[in-house]
């Protein structure tokens, strides 16, 4: 053959397999990172790894929802009831509770409240035991967001290890060897692997913040009965009440 032509030839077949930069069709034939696709792609781990980041922004927003404002109002209404119980009023001190919104210091406080008779010890075990009922309350579904935290990378390392499997599945089929055999169980096995950690790190994130935010709670529940105590005492010796 005429080398001229040999190299017509080569140059052809090359222009025509060979898309260049740029081209719409290297690029409809490239990777996709759609999130949906890449999902598809991570096959059978992907779906519950779906469920459990629905499931950790949904606790996420309702432990928000429901903690807000509870260390302010906690501070609030020890200076609202505090100096009433001071100067022995105690019918305004609960007046002034029952007008407030129900928040666990209003709980607390009002149960201390409702005895004012009782012995100052007394008093600090029934503050005690309702602390602690409103801190396991403040700290509900908690424990979901750390079992996900510690399952999501394992449920992605089974995804990783399933992907695997598929990929020498995939080349006992083929008979050979080749990144091209491989590399949709490859890809399953990465996906699975990204996922399971993204979950399992944002769980962890929340875990911890709400965590932190449930032992300030409690401290300012503990601050605020003592206080209330405290003015329920003045209130009684200057009533002359031992």
């Amino acid at each position: 053959m005429d080398p001229v032509t040999t190299t017509t030839t080569i140059a052809s077949m090359v222009s025509t397999t060979v898309p260049m930069p740029g081209d719409p069709a290297a690029a409809a034939g490239g990777l996709d990172l759609n999130v949906w696709s890449l999902i598809q792609q991570g096959a059978l781990s992907t779906y519950p790894l779906l469920f459990c980041s629905v499931l950790v922004v949904a606790i996420a927003l309702e432990r928000a929802w429901a903690l807000r404002g509870v260390i302010p109002q906690a501070g609030r209404l020890v200076g609202m009831v505090a100096p009433a119980l001071s100067r022995g009023d105690l019918a305004e001190a609960q007046g002034t509770l029952g007008k407030t919104a129900a928040t666990p210091a209003r709980r607390i406080y009002t149960d201390i409240l409702a005895v004012p008779s009782r012995e100052r010890a007394e008093l600090e075990r029934i503050a005690d035991e309702r602390q602690f009922e409103e801190a396991q309350g403040a700290g509900a579904n908690l424990w979901v967001l750390g079992t996900i935290a510690s399952a999501a990378p394992f449920i992605g390392l089974f995804g990783t290890v399933m992907g695997i499997i598929r990929s020498f599945h995939s080349m006992a089929i083929a008979g050979t060897g080749g990144f091209g055999i491989v590399a949709g169980g490859i890809s399953e096995a990465l996906i699975a692997t990204a996922l399971g950690l993204a979950v399992g790190i944002v769980a962890v994130v929340f875990y911890n913040y709400f965590q932190a935010r449930v032992e300030r709670i409690d401290a300012a529940l503990q601050i605020g009965s003592a206080r209330v105590i405290e003015a329920l005492e003045a209130g009684r010796r200057r009533d002359g009440v031992r």
